[in-house]
């Protein structure tokens, strides 16, 4: 009941009209950007990051959430319409999706992933609030042994799970780790890899890293593919309140509670977060369909679109459960959020619901707000979304590039952070070209100096005996529990490819190619990289 009445507190906060409109302005920008491919949850967050300063921490990550939320709605427009992902979670709602649309049901394929949202978004946001609070119970009383075992599951999860490669992704992991330790040492007080440069002395800033990598990098690395031509969007007619009819519900809502079923849980796992979630429930709809219906498979099923969509967005709620409750962000978009409550100095983890109990439960209420907004959002002002595509990709990505630049030139406000920012954003380019992922690099600029701080204070208390990191009973229970994700993972990824081959097989339509220009699968590129011929083709591949 204690729960309950906090989470009714939050209600009273995030219900202020000021805090609505926050609410409001973070879903409409996170429609927008999920809308857009190339431009994720993640990229907007960074580059909202340094315009935020001046908000206080309530009203920013409020809009951070509407942004992650909004993200995860907004990709289904372009999948459906444009055969064009705006992020790599959306890419299964491509395969039946755009073939709905392209049979005259846009409508209802717009719908279905609307409310089937909302509902699966809901139900997750409830499970999140229920189960969080417990979660964080346990974790406040675990030691510096125990917390350097979570930050090498954390490590070793978006290390070697989040890519298609584990060796990029351990290096891209390395990289991160060394440049957070660049600048003063905390504890000897001694420079560490700043070459002498007082610039370096107190770090690089991972606002300015993040920036580089999700915005600059990709800005970089769109312009690179990107080609002239005009945009053919399947147009979406008659009214939205007769887009569903009975026989589409019918069909939905199986799905869309199947769809929670599977995401949930997946979400709060190191275990490729939406990605693997939307083709779980895919392959799981495919399995279950019978008769016609089966047969809709590959030519346009209502189910291949609720059930994905339903599993898309309660994995988003899934992974704040890890973030909130033990600080490790398993997505870059998570990853970025962490960075927003570090800035406000707000301590992310066991210790988060306690001292911060009115800012996070005030942070799930909006999650509530949002959800309802987004399905007012979709519905009816589906055209203006649809108008958002045809905004000329040159000048998107100049109006990225600006922003980038003017929020690193404002966290220091010293040339030197510019400088850095595009060194990092050609770093990002490569990394994007050659296919290592980014997040692995974000999380431990994040995670690398609290791993330092506690291994050194975990030595320090066994006088030095690293076998005493692995004694401990938590500790020793955390590192079953990683191997015991590994194993899940990899199940979960060899599933994953077995559904892709048998798709790129029974597949009837040949513009079918690998690649989603979202920063997000760049991070999380699970779902893309392992079969090339099941995701939807770029927004870069559809201009050629």
């Amino acid at each position: 009941m204690d729960n309950f009445f906090m989470l009714m507190q939050g209600f009273a906060t995030a219900m202020q009209p000021m805090y609505l409109l926050f609410a409001l302005g973070g879903v409409l920008v996170g429609t927008a950007v999920g809308v857009l491919p190339g431009i994720g949850p993640a990229m907007t967050v960074a580059l909202l990051m340094p315009i935020t300063y001046s908000l206080e921490p309530t009203a920013a990550i409020i809009v951070f959430a509407g942004i992650y939320y909004g993200g995860m709605y907004g990709g289904s427009t372009t999948s459906i319409l444009l055969n064009t992902p705006g992020e790599s979670s959306s890419i299964v709602t491509a395969l039946e999706g755009n073939k709905m649309a392209k049979a005259g049901r846009g409508a209802a394929a717009l719908a279905t992933a609307a409310v089937g949202s909302f509902v699966a978004g809901t139900i997750a946001t409830v499970l999140l609030s229920f189960l969080a609070p417990y979660v964080a119970a346990f974790a406040v009383q675990i030691g510096p042994v125990e917390y350097v075992a979570l930050m090498v599951v954390a490590f070793l999860t978006v290390g070697a799970l989040l890519g298609s490669s584990v060796l990029r992704g351990l290096a891209s992991l390395g990289l991160g780790l060394f440049i957070a330790l660049v600048g003063f040492d905390s504890l000897t007080a001694q420079q560490r890899y700043t070459f002498g440069s007082p610039f370096l002395a107190d770090g690089i800033d991972v606002v300015l890293v993040a920036v580089g990598l999700f915005a600059v990098g990709e800005a970089l690395y769109v312009a690179s593919r990107l080609r002239h031509g005009p945009i053919k969007v399947i147009p979406v007619t008659g009214g939205w309140t007769s887009w569903l009819r009975k026989d589409d519900l019918r069909r939905s809502w199986k799905p869309w509670l199947r769809g929670t079923l599977i995401g949930f849980p997946v979400g709060t796992i190191p275990a490729g977060g939406a990605d693997v979630a939307t083709f779980l429930s895919y392959a799981s709809e495919r399995k279950l369909a019978k008769g016609e219906n089966k047969k809709q498979f590959g030519k346009g099923a209502i189910e291949g679109v609720a059930g994905p969509e339903a599993a898309n967005n309660a994995a988003a709620a899934g992974v704040l459960v890890p973030l909130l409750t033990l600080g490790i962000p398993t997505t870059a978009t998570a990853a970025m959020m962490l960075v927003a409550f570090q800035r406000y100095q707000i301590p992310v983890g066991p210790q988060l619901f306690e001292s911060n109990s009115a800012l996070v439960w005030a942070l799930i209420a909006s999650l509530y707000v949002g959800n309802l907004m987004l399905l007012v959002l979709n519905l009816p002002l589906v055209g203006i979304w649809v108008k958002i595509l045809q905004i000329p990709r040159p000048y998107l990505y100049a109006g990225i590039l600006v922003f980038a630049v003017l929020g690193a030139f404002s966290v220091n406000f010293t040339p030197i952070d510019v400088i850095i920012l595009l060194v990092v954003g050609v770093l990002g380019f490569f990394m994007r070209r050659f296919g290592y992922p980014i997040a692995p690099m974000v999380v431990g600029l994040i995670l690398g100096p609290i791993f330092e701080s506690q291994l050194r204070r975990s030595l320090a208390i066994s006088q030095g005996d690293p076998v005493a990191l692995v004694q401990s009973p938590v500790a020793a229970t955390i590192y079953v529990v990683l191997i015991i994700i590994f194993a899940l993972s990899f199940l979960l990824k060899r599933r994953q490819r077995q559904f892709e081959a048998m798709v790129a097989a029974n597949a009837d339509a040949p513009d079918v190619v690998r690649g989603s220009a979202a920063p997000e699968a760049a991070v999380a590129p699970a779902a893309t990289a392992a079969a090339p011929t099941a995701t939807a083709p770029t927004r870069e591949d559809t201009d050629r």
